[in-house]
């Protein structure tokens, strides 16, 4: 029983992987279309905030990534 543990484990381990590797991807392939998006939503007077919050969430991202 010990040994079918080990192998659901492992998949779910490579699942969850291949998860991460998909997630990053569309992320990167999506992030310029969804600058070009913000820009056209984002009125001027809120363009200072969206530049705060951008680079609040890369801080965080990059504080999460070498835990990953």
């Amino acid at each position: 029983m010990e040994v079918g543990g080990e192998l659901v484990e492992a998949e779910y381990q490579l699942v969850l992987k291949e998860a991460e590797e998909l997630r990053q991807h569309y992320e990167e392939q999506n992030r310029e279309l969804a600058e070009k998006i913000a820009k056209i939503l984002l009125p001027p007077e809120r363009e200072a905030a969206w530049e705060k919050l951008q680079a609040q969430k890369a801080r965080l991202r990059a504080k999460l990534e070498p835990q990953t």
